[in-house]
């Protein structure tokens, strides 16, 4: 049985094709998976019933089984989902008054282990399909009732980022795949602009991602120098910060109209000090990156020692890299009281 969700256009057709039917009855099933949301074949009224039977014995479609779910105060919505293997992500759903964001996960688990991050302790088991990574912001789509036969007028779901579990880089053939599904204008049509992606700086998929999606990119970058971001994050002693800095180089001659967010958890005591914010700026300057910093305060969760910086030091480092020119807000956080919020997700229970 084949997985329809996540096939590329290219894929679908080739297989329809090997089965004796003509492409255009790709479009008709592309136009029902990703615009109309349909959930099973018997949905695609416009497709023949011997066709509908040949499809259900060929290809499985799935969304992914929410175990749990949980809304934050603050409207943050998160869910444990299991995929047909029984294997486990969490997916998290950032409302805004306009629009939101779907933070999908990529990995069952993570390899990083970055020690300020709840998901680095839950070992690594296995990458996501493209279909697993794709159906987890169209299972949001039906929550929220947001296909063409929902009577919903409004629009939240907008914004993909790819934050949740996992490397995405690490897993970069299926996350491209998804990427280009998801902006596919024939089908769920996100703008690229509405679409980050979250790397901690696998240097040579970097500009990889730009080549073959578009989309923008953040570096969870967290320190000023090696030596610092070394003790916080293992990767940075296969890939150093420059490596990191001259693959952005190649992103920024790809997508010359996208500014790089650098992602920067605020740790008191460890990265927080006005000397650490200059260094970032020399960085930057040095390697000409037209960057915006995105000012993280840090989550607590059990058994890490790390402690958010206060919010005086905070502001001050904000205030230090925009008197150099850069943008530099302050991340709201979103769902700490569900544990939906940067760095808390994890999946072997529900918590």
């Amino acid at each position: 049985m084949i997985e329809i969700i996540g096939l590329t256009k290219k894929e679908l057709t080739s297989v329809l094709e090997e089965m004796g039917e003509k492409s255009f009855r790709a479009k008709q099933i592309w136009h029902w998976l990703y615009v109309q949301g349909a959930k099973s074949f018997e949905e695609m009224t416009n497709i023949s019933k011997d066709l509908r039977n040949k499809l259900t014995e060929k290809f499985t479609l799935n969304r992914p089984k929410i175990v749990t779910e949980q809304i934050s105060a603050d409207k943050t919505h998160k869910w444990l989902l299991e995929f047909t293997d029984g294997q486990r992500i969490e997916t998290v759903f950032i409302p805004e008054e306009e629009h939101g964001a779907v933070c999908v996960s990529t990995q069952v688990g993570c390899a990083v282990g970055c020690k300020f991050c709840h998901t680095g302790s839950q070992k690594i088991t296995r990458n996501l399909t493209a279909g697993e990574i794709i159906s987890q912001f169209m299972l949001v789509k039906d929550v929220y009732a947001e296909w063409p036969s929902s009577s919903q007028d409004n629009r939240l779901v907008s914004n993909i980022v790819v934050m949740g579990m996992g490397e995405p880089l690490h897993n970069a053939d299926n996350v491209i795949k998804a990427l280009n599904i998801a902006t596919d204008q024939d089908g769920l049509a996100v703008s690229k602009r509405r679409v980050t992606l979250s790397t901690s700086g696998i240097v040579p998929h970097i500009p990889e991602i730009a080549r073959e999606t578009g989309v923008k990119l953040a570096i969870s970058l967290h320190a000023p120098n090696n030596q610092k971001r070394s003790q916080i994050m293992p990767i940075n002693d296969r890939y150093k910060i420059e490596e990191i800095l001259s693959a952005c180089q190649e992103y920024q001659k790809i997508v010359t109209s996208r500014y790089i967010t650098f992602e920067y958890l605020m740790l008191d005591g460890f990265n927080d000090s006005l000397q650490d914010a200059q260094e970032l700026v020399a960085l930057m300057k040095k390697y000409k990156i037209g960057a915006k910093f995105n000012l993280i305060p840090f989550n607590p969760w059990p058994g890490c020692h790390f402690k958010p910086s206060s919010n005086n030091r905070v502001y001050a480092f904000s205030k230090e890299l925009e008197k150099a020119g850069f943008a530099a807000p302050v991340r709201t956080a979103r769902g700490q009281d569900i544990l939906a919020a940067c760095g808390q997700l994890k999946s072997k229970k529900s918590v």
